[in-house]
């Protein structure tokens, strides 16, 4: 029987690294980057430290008033549903396991750190990473927002490489295999 301690190493630790930079880095952007929307150059114009605050969710999407409950309420249940996809992940032995893994303990800590800043702050959200050309930016984020994105984007690729090894598998080595086997190929 295959443990599931390193599954959990990989996934709690991811996690907590996650919540903790992004802890961290807020409560940095808040003492330093003040007053609010004053832009700091870290790399010339492209990339500024520009503090505020997002009541709202992504992309400053708002609901009013009780945005901060609902998009609480969402980040709640992303929690569960990402725990729920760790588990059903297994111990972390079979091929794709610990990219999978690794995938949901930065989105899971993204959505908790995100979640713990709704929770501490009625103003919302921290964020301060202000990315652009000139007047063209991109919408200012934070770590927990990057850790979420780049656990979503390492997630589709493991499930997309996962299906492509599947589907070669049934392929012609599938075939192969069944012929050797003994047990009837596609064509039974």
């Amino acid at each position: 029987m295959v443990t599931q301690r390193p599954a959990a190493r990989l996934f709690w630790g991811t996690a907590a690294a996650v919540i903790a930079a992004d802890l961290v880095t807020k409560l940095l952007a808040e003492h330093f980057l003040v007053p609010r929307f004053v832009p700091h150059r870290i790399i010339g114009d492209a990339v500024r430290f520009t503090l505020a605050y997002n009541p709202g969710a992504a992309f400053s999407m708002s609901l009013g008033i009780y945005s901060r409950f609902i998009f609480g309420g969402f980040a709640v249940i992303a929690l569960v549903v990402l725990f729920r996809l760790y588990r059903s992940t297994g111990a972390g032995s079979r091929v794709g396991d610990r990219r999978r893994i690794l995938a949901l303990g930065l989105a899971f800590g993204g959505a908790a750190g995100n979640l713990l800043d709704r929770i501490r702050s009625p103003q919302g959200v921290v964020d301060f990473i202000d990315i652009g050309y000139r007047d063209v930016r991109f919408w200012t984020f934070n770590v927990a927002d990057s850790a979420v994105t780049i656990g979503a984007v390492l997630l589709a690729w493991s499930l997309s490489r996962e299906e492509r090894e599947a589907a070669a598998s049934r392929g012609t080595g599938g075939a192969e295999a069944d012929v050797h086997s003994g047990a009837p190929g596609p064509e039974a």
